[in-house]
């Protein structure tokens, strides 16, 4: 399928899905002053669990803006770091990112939460729990910085092990779907596709699922936010833009397989019957249910008790969150 047809098909299911659930309100954009801004810049990096970012596309232009487009991420350089440089408006990443980088004073302010889960942390067989992790060899992505090693060792203080001291990390240039695959290490953290094409090849096995597992399934796995400067001179457009894509959100879980073909269309993802599975299994649904504050607090607290920030959580909530949009938009789509 042409770009074209994708795009063309993709308009013809906001219409079919109605201009009121996709498009929103027409009384709350009435309501509207106008955009400050036409332009919006949002991050362009491969990735199943952003989809609704890119789903977004024509949500924005009818919102009101003009120019939408994708930076790419510099290599070396994370979209969160881009964001907060002012390379990038609005982004999605994980919420970890967002506390690591706030906790340095960089002008990020996170306004909503997105969805819960899409991490699956794999093991051979005589690993069955985390605490089973203690003197094994865990994947760490390129450096002691990733979002592997991160999230997993967030999860390994959570049960009570030092992730600095019980955990052997194993960094690579090769990524550590193959390392794991090779049995050169006996864990890691996978992001889709990854676990999905595991499960298809029958390697290893899940002891933790945050799509599933408590506690990760009660945060958001994955934030909207936006450099602090943008969101302050900017407000009408951030919350124009919020509003898009969370209801981009909704469309990863009405239409996944259109989703699926635009991820795949574009070049975010590669493989279409893989982005359909991980978009069918990540829950995009709950976030007007889940508080993105408390996903804040949690993950704040994991990391400041893992040394590897030194702010408290009310710090990083005070300096690096905004809400008020977002509950503003929920209120609206109530309506």
């Amino acid at each position: 399928m042409s770009n074209a047809q994708s795009r063309r098909n993709f308009l013809a299911g906001i219409s079919a899905a109605g201009a009121v659930g996709l498009l929103g309100s027409r009384r709350a954009l009435a309501n509207d002053v106008a955009l400050e801004t036409t332009s919006i810049r949002l991050a362009s990096a491969p990735g199943i669990c952003i989809a609704p970012q890119y789903v977004a596309e024509e949500l924005l232009r009818a919102e009101g803006f003009t120019d939408v487009s994708y930076v790419p991420v510099e290599a070396g350089l994370s979209a969160t770091a881009q964001t907060a440089r002012g390379d990038i408006d609005i982004q999605i990443e994980f919420a970890t990112a967002f506390v690591l980088t706030i906790d340095t004073g960089a002008p990020i302010k996170v306004l909503s939460g997105v969805h819960v889960g899409c991490y699956e942390l794999f093991a051979h067989q005589s690993i069955r729990s985390l605490l089973d992790l203690k003197g094994k060899s865990v994947g760490a992505g390129y450096n002691l910085g990733s979002d592997p090693y991160i999230f997993v060792s967030a999860m390994a203080n959570y049960v009570g092990l030092d992730p600095t001291v019980d955990i052997n990390w194993v960094t690579s240039n090769e990524e550590p779907l193959e390392l794991f695959k090779r049995g050169e290490i006996d864990a890691f953290l996978s992001f889709p596709p990854e676990a999905q094409k595991l499960r298809a090849e029958g390697v290893g096995h899940v002891i933790v699922n945050s799509m599933l597992d408590r506690p990760w399934s009660q945060y958001f796995c994955c934030m909207l936010a936006g450099n602090a400067d943008y969101v302050q001179n900017y407000p009408v457009a951030t919350k124009r833009a919020v509003r898009a894509i969370l209801k981009s959100a909704d469309i990863c879980v009405s239409e996944p397989e259109r989703a699926a073909r635009l991820l795949v269309d574009k070049g975010y993802a590669t493989e279409y019957d893989f982005a359909l599975q991980a978009l069918k299994e990540i829950p995009f649904a709950p976030w007007r249910d889940f508080d993105p504050e408390d996903t804040i607090r949690f993950f704040s607290l994991r990391l400041h008790e893992s040394g590897l920030i030194s702010s408290s959580p009310q710090e990083i909530i005070a300096n690096g969150t905004d809400w008020s949009l977002f509950n503003e938009i929920k209120r609206e789509l109530k309506a």
